[in-house]
Parts: C-alpha cells; structure tokens; sequence
C-alpha cells in the first residue's frame, strides 16, 4: 500500500503508478538469473471513494483485481461498479468451492488432426461447468478466480482423474490407443505433489503415461529454472509427453526452450487467426512451424477455422492443428464417432471432421 498524500488531483496517482510500473518492468538480475517481473495497481481517491482508511483500501483493492483482469502490468482507478463486479466474483468463488462436490464439472474433447494423413492424433480435454444456476459457465470466466483462489489445485487433480479415467473406458470399449492432452496450471506444477498425484493416477486408471501429454504454458517456464527442469524432467522420467501451449504469446527464449525436455509447440490461435491477412502472423507462424522442425518438436496449429489457413498449414509443413475446422470440442460418447471419420486424403483437403456431429454452440477455446 502507498499513500500519495500532496497530490493535488487523482491524476497524479496514475503519473505515480506509471512510475512504480516503469521501475518494476526493468530487467532484474539476481544469482545469474533474469527476471522479467511485472505489477498490477489499483487506485483510490479521498474522499470521492471513501473518507476512511479501512473502505480506501478495500476500493483500492478491488480496483487492483480489475487491473489483474484487464491483463496486468497496468493500473486502474476505482469506479463504484467495482464493487458489484467484487460481490460477483466473490459468489462466483463460493459456488466454484462446491463445483467439484456437486459433480458440476464436465469434460469435453476436442481432436488434434494430422495435417498430412487427416488422422486424429490426439484429443485435447477442455473442463465445462454447468451451473444450477447460471448455466454453462466460459472457462475464461472461472478459470482466473480458480487460480486466485486456490481452487484450480483439486479442479486439475479432477481433470486428470477424469481424463484418464475416460481415456481408459475408450480403450475397454475397443477404441485404439490415443493420446490425450490436458490443460495444467503454474500452481499444479508448482505443488510438491504434483508429480505424484501424475503417477497414482494413471496408476489407478491403467493407463500408459506415453499416452497422457500434459500442456503447460510459457509463464511456468519463466519461473525458478532449477524448479521449473526438475518438475519436467521427473514428469518425463514418468513418460508423459510435454507440450508449450499457446506459444509465442510469452517471453520464453530459444536457449530456454532447449534446456526443458519439451516434446511438442502449440501455435496460438492468435496468429493462426490473421495468418492469411497479416505477414506479420504468417511469419511467425511459418518460423516457429520450422523451428520445431529443427528442434524435433511436434508442432500443433491451434484455432483452425478456415479452408485458408488449412491450406497455409499445409504448404509450410505444420504436421498437425486443430480447431472448429475439424471440430468442435464433443462430449465423450460422441469421440468414437469422430474418430470413425478420419479422412486419407488430406493433401487435397480435410473437410470438417465434426460436419453433422450433434455438438454443443460456439464455445470458447479457454482452456485449464
């Protein structure tokens, strides 16, 4: 907490934060180690958002989350709606803490296509909550306030249970072996059980670990490196796949991407999105498509959604992709089906794999 207290308006607050953003934001370098340390500030005024110390702080707070949801590394002024948005996030945690009781939480699937030979390759699993109340809650929605709260911990131990537990009753039903891909937080990798909690499971589920690929992002690689390679060379001894999702979004360096055991690059949908209308996308796409040519990485474009950028995919080499092109995330019973579908001739075109499929609406591809 800072208090400004010769200010002669609100403004001089944000000239402060900028400050306090542009000090925080310079490259800090401790023990050999560079880190790359952002911050999210909210501001309070007296006496428009409160004559005592107690309600300034709490609006300042309140404003701070705002910051946090807007993206971070940026500040915020409190607005009076704030506190309404506070009341609804704090609700939605106290419902999200029963979720997992109240067996609200589903899992969906969503294929990983092979660009060259149209076989699935892999299904992704991406959670779903159905609210009593609220109905079909976005990921995007509850996700950060799993991860603020703690929650996200027991909701990914869920997921993998669940996941594996499906894998598992595909296989009894006659199905071939297929890899399936989960969604892991910064705070599952960091919990000393995390490893494991990854091996009593699949342990239980008999299921081989080559056939689970867990997904994490750049954020966790740029923490404690010695922590960060020890937790992914145990979970490689086990023999689970590593992929980097939603890669080039973050800060990760070459020579830090080679010093983890990292199996596969998924390509943001951002830039699979404007890949046929921005050359700046392009070329990011088609070099990081070579890169993990180089480094014998597979290679996975997410969020293909046109004809276009399938056949750009295609021209560059990207082994695999997937999105609502192929299909849509579906509920279990309806995979067999998909996988049933796979199409050969995909140099000429893949047509859509989930062309008929009764699944749900648009989703959102936010992921655990």
């Amino acid at each position: 907490m800072i208090l400004l207290s010769e200010v002669a308006g609100a403004q001089d607050g944000a000239v402060s934060a900028e400050k306090i953003l542009q000090a925080v934001r310079t490259l800090h370098r401790i023990d050999q180690h560079d880190l790359h340390l952002t911050a999210s500030i909210g501001i309070a005024t007296y006496p428009a958002d409160g004559t005592e110390a107690e309600t300034l702080m709490k609006n300042a707070d309140f404003a701070m989350y705002h910051a946090k949801d807007s993206g971070r590394n940026t500040y915020q002024f409190f607005k009076s709606d704030m506190n309404v948005c506070a009341l609804e996030r704090q609700s939605l945690e106290v419902d999200l803490r029963r979720a997992l009781e109240n067996r609200e939480f589903e899992l969906h699937y969503q294929p990983k296509v092979s660009l060259e030979t149209g076989a699935i390759t892999a299904v992704e699993a991406l959670i779903r909550w159905r609210h009593p109340q609220r109905g079909l809650v976005p990921p995007a929605q509850f996700i950060p306030v799993a991860e603020a709260c703690g929650a996200i911990v027991p909701i990914g131990r869920w997921v993998l249970g669940e996941a594996c537990r499906q894998s598992r009753a595909w296989r009894d039903a006659g199905l071939p072996p297929i890899r399936i891909a989960i969604n892991v937080s910064p705070l599952e990798l960091r919990d000393r059980d995390f490893v494991a909690t990854v091996r009593a499971i699949l342990q239980k589920a008999d299921l081989e670990p080559c056939c689970l690929e867990l997904e994490l992002t750049e954020t966790f690689l740029m923490q404690d490196t010695m922590v960060t390679a020890a937790v992914l060379e145990a979970l490689k001894d086990l023999g689970v796949t590593l992929a980097l999702d939603d890669f080039g979004t973050g800060y990760s360096s070459l020579s830090r991407l080679q010093r983890f055991p990292i199996d596969t690059l998924k390509i943001d949908q951002s830039f699979v999105r404007d890949l046929t209308t921005h050359a700046d996308a392009a070329g990011i796409v088609s070099a990081v498509i070579g890169m993990g040519n180089s480094l014998h990485m597979r290679v996975v474009a997410e969020g293909v959604e046109t004809r276009e950028q399938l056949t750009f995919l295609q021209e560059r080499g990207c082994p695999e992709g997937q999105g609502y092109y192929f299909s849509r995330p579906v509920i279990a019973a309806q995979l067999p089906r998909l996988l049933s579908r796979t199409l050969p001739e995909t140099a000429v075109a893949i047509n859509g794999l989930g062309e008929g499929i009764d699944t749900p609406g648009p989703l959102p591809q936010a992921h655990l």
